[in-house]
């Protein structure tokens, strides 16, 4: 074989491992509270520090946070000090900024350390919603027994009193449309789920089941 094939066949096989890795994450639109409910930890916090860990073929990045509120996962972790992801956002790791925005942040424990990446939720605290917020106070938590059914063509349909029909993906808005910024899945009395969107906290015996 000729010096200038193997040169070749290297050049092939890096773009193709790279092409693959760059197109390794991908991931599917999650409702926020699915989100919530899903997550062994769900906080508030600010990042006050990172550091580059020695493990994997990538690393590992650690954010050291200052966390300001437990949403989910007192019986997990009560106190927060690490965040840890994947240093390569090709490989779902997240990019937070240091010493700048408070952060809600999603993830699971594994071996006593909490994970989080592309495909759980996270976002500047304050690009969240009024509803978002009470929701992750109140309303998810009361949802996480339904389950939303995410449409992404017509026709689709709920098929068990436990669904909500999650649209925001006909106008491919995702979790940034209406539904996902403003309205939370709640068994209501009755015993199936539907939407519900409150400015005030919902009433103890009547909860608004108007659909969006």
């Amino acid at each position: 074989m000729s010096v200038w094939l193997s040169f070749l066949l290297v050049l092939l096989c890096s773009w193709s491992l790279s092409d693959l890795v760059a197109e390794a994450c991908t991931c599917l639109p999650i409702h926020p509270q699915d989100a919530f409910c899903n997550s062994d930890i769900v906080i508030r916090a600010k990042v006050v520090g990172k550091k580059l860990m020695k493990d994997g073929p990538f690393g590992t990045m650690r954010y050291t946070v200052k966390q300001m509120k437990m949403y989910r996962g007192f019986d997990k972790m009560p106190q927060v000090q690490y965040i840890y992801t994947e240093a390569s956002e090709s490989l779902c790791g997240v990019k937070l900024e240091v010493n700048k925005y408070q952060y809600l942040i999603t993830g699971r424990v594994y071996e006593g350390k909490v994970y989080t990446g592309l495909c759980n939720l996270y976002e500047k605290w304050d690009r969240l919603t009024l509803s978002q917020r009470k929701g992750l106070n109140h309303r998810y938590h009361l949802g996480c027994g339904c389950k939303i059914k995410p449409c992404y063509y017509l026709p689709c349909f709920v098929t068990s009193k436990n669904e909500c029909l999650w649209t925001d993906m006909l106008s491919n808005i995702g979790h940034s449309g209406s539904q996902a910024k403003h309205y939370a899945c709640i068994r209501q009395k009755e015993g199936y789920c539907s939407w519900y969107r409150g400015w005030a906290p919902p009433d103890k015996t009547i909860i608004n089941a108007t659909d969006p």
